[in-house]
C-alpha cells in the first residue's frame, strides 16, 4: 500500500470509530476483532494490499509494541483504587508471580515434548505467551479510577505486574538458548535479573509517581497558581521512569506501572489530608489529566497494531502447532496455573473461572517476541516463534474478544440475582 492508501484507510477507520463509539459498545465483540477483520481483508490472506513481515520490521515492531504497552501500563496504574493494602493485592500478586511462573513451565513443556523446541526456545516461548495483555484486554479491566469491581481490578493488576514479571523468563529462555549470560549455575540470573531488576523496578517507579504527585501538588497550590500540562508530566514520568530503568538493568515496564499507582493513590491521600476548597470543587490532579489522552492513545496504538498484526498473516500461517499450542495455553496452562495459584485464597468460583479464562494475550507478546529476535534470535527459530505466537495472539483476540462481553454479563447479572 502506497502513502495516501495508508492515510485513507487510518484516517478513514478513525472516523468510523469516532461515529460508532456507541454502536460498538452494544456489539457483543470487541473493537479488536473489526480491526483484526480489517487487516486480513487488506492483508495477504485477502486482498493482498500490504504484507508487515515482523521479522524484517523487528526492531520497528519492538519501537511501537514497547510504546503501546508503556502507555496502556500508565493508564492501567492510574486507575487502581486505593490504597495498597496486601489483602487487595494479594490475588493479582499471586497471578503474577505463581501463575505466570507454572504458565511459562507447562507452554515450555508442550513446546519442548510436542513441539519438539530445544528447552532454551520453550522457556522463551513460555515467557513471551505467559503474560496477559494490558493493551487488548481493556473490556475487562478496571474502567475509572472509582471503579471498585473486584474481577477487574484482579485483570488489570495482574495484567499490569506481569508484563514486568515475565522479564526474567525471557532472560533465562535466552540464556538457555546462549545468547544471554546467566552467571555460574545461574546465579547472575537469579540475583540481577530476578531480585535487584523486581525490586529495583518497584522502588524507582514509587519513588517516580510519589515525588511527582508531591511536586504537582506543591504546585498546583502554591502562591503562584501553576498551571500544569498534566499530558506531558505522564508522558514525561513514563520516560523518565523507564529510561532509568533501563539504565540501571531494571524492569521498566513493572516501574511504570507502580509509578502511576503511585502517583494516583499519593494524590488520592494529599487529597483527603488537605482542607476542601471554599468552592466546594474537585481538586486537578496529574493523573486524572493525564489519564484521557493516555487512554486515546492506548486505542489507536491498538487499532493500528492489530491491523499489522492481521497484515502479517497468509493462509498457510495457520498450522495444527499453533492451533494446538493456543487451545493448550487457553484450556490447560491457563486455568491450572490460575486455580493452584488461588488455590486457598478465598476467591469465589465464580470469579476464579473468569479469571482462568480471561487471559488474553496480545501486544505484549509481540514485544517480548521482537525483543528476543533483536537479541540474537537465529533466523529458522525465530520465524517458528513468529508462527506460533502470532496464532496465538489472534485467537486470543477472536476467542475472548467473542465471550468476553457475554461471560461478563452473566457474571455480573449472577452477583445481582
Amino acid at each position: 500500500m502506497t502513502s495516501p492508501q495508508w492515510f485513507l484507510l487510518i484516517g478513514a477507520l478513525l472516523l468510523l470509530r469516532g461515529l460508532t463509539a456507541t454502536l460498538l459498545k452494544r456489539l457483543p465483540v470487541t473493537p479488536a476483532i473489526i480491526y483484526l477483520g480489517v487487516g486480513l481483508l487488506v492483508g495477504p490472506t485477502g486482498l493482498n494490499l500490504f504484507h508487515f513481515n515482523p521479522l524484517k520490521e523487528s526492531a520497528l515492531l519492538e519501537a511501537l509494541t514497547e510504546v503501546a504497552v508503556l502507555i496502556s501500563l500508565f493508564s492501567a496504574g492510574v486507575k487502581m483504587p486505593g490504597p495498597f493494602t496486601f489483602a487487595r493485592w494479594r490475588v493479582p500478586l499471586l497471578l503474577a508471580t505463581v501463575s505466570m511462573g507454572l504458565t511459562v513451565a507447562m507452554v515450555a513443556a508442550f513446546a519442548y515434548l510436542v513441539l519438539g523446541l530445544p528447552l532454551g526456545a520453550g522457556v522463551l516461548l513460555g515467557a513471551i505467551l505467559a503474560p496477559t495483555d494490558p493493551v487488548l484486554a481493556t473490556d475487562v479491566q478496571i474502567r475509572h479510577p472509582g471503579d471498585r469491581d473486584q474481577l477487574r481490578f484482579t485483570l488489570t493488576c495482574e495484567a499490569g505486574m506481569n508484563d514486568g514479571s515475565a522479564f526474567p523468563f525471557v532472560m533465562l529462555g535466552l540464556g538457555l538458548l546462549g545468547l544471554h549470560g546467566l552467571g555460574e549455575s545461574g546465579q547472575r540470573w537469579l540475583v540481577v535479573e530476578v531480585l535487584w531488576a523486581t525490586t529495583g523496578a518497584v522502588a524507582i517507579g514509587v519513588a517516580g509517581g510519589v515525588a511527582l504527585a508531591r511536586l504537582g501538588w506543591s504546585l498546583r497550590r502554591g502562591p503562584n497558581n501553576h498551571e500544569l500540562l498534566d499530558d506531558f508530566l505522564g508522558l514525561g514520568l513514563i520516560g523518565v521512569v523507564y529510561g532509568l530503568c533501563v539504565l540501571v538493568d531494571a524492569w521498566g515496564f513493572l516501574a511504570v506501572f507502580f509509578a502511576a499507582a503511585a502517583l494516583r493513590q499519593t494524590e488520592q491521600k494529599l487529597a483527603k489530608a488537605a482542607a476542601p476548597t471554599d468552592a466546594g470543587e474537585v481538586q486537578p490532579t496529574v493523573s486524572q489529566g493525564a489519564l484521557i489522552f493516555k487512554e486515546h492513545l492506548e486505542r489507536l496504538s491498538e487499532m493500528v497494531l492489530v491491523i499489522l498484526l492481521g497484515g502479517t498473516l497468509f493462509l498457510d500461517s495457520w498450522s495444527w502447532a499453533a492451533v494446538g499450542l493456543s487451545l493448550f495455553l487457553f484450556l490447560v496452562a491457563r486455568p491450572v496455573s490460575v486455580l493452584v495459584a488461588l488455590w486457598g485464597s478465598g476467591t469465589a468460583p465464580s470469579m476464579r473461572g473468569l479469571v482462568a479464562w480471561f487471559g488474553v494475550r496480545g501486544v505484549g507478546s509481540l514485544y517480548y517476541l521482537m525483543f528476543a529476535i533483536q537479541h540474537g534470535l537465529p533466523q529458522p527459530l525465530a520465524l517458528q516463534l513468529i508462527q506460533l505466537t502470532l496464532i496465538v495472539v489472534t485467537l486470543s483476540i477472536l476467542l475472548h474478544g467473542t465471550s468476553v462481553k457475554p461471560l461478563l454479563g452473566l457474571f455480573w447479572r449472577g452477583r445481582r440475582s
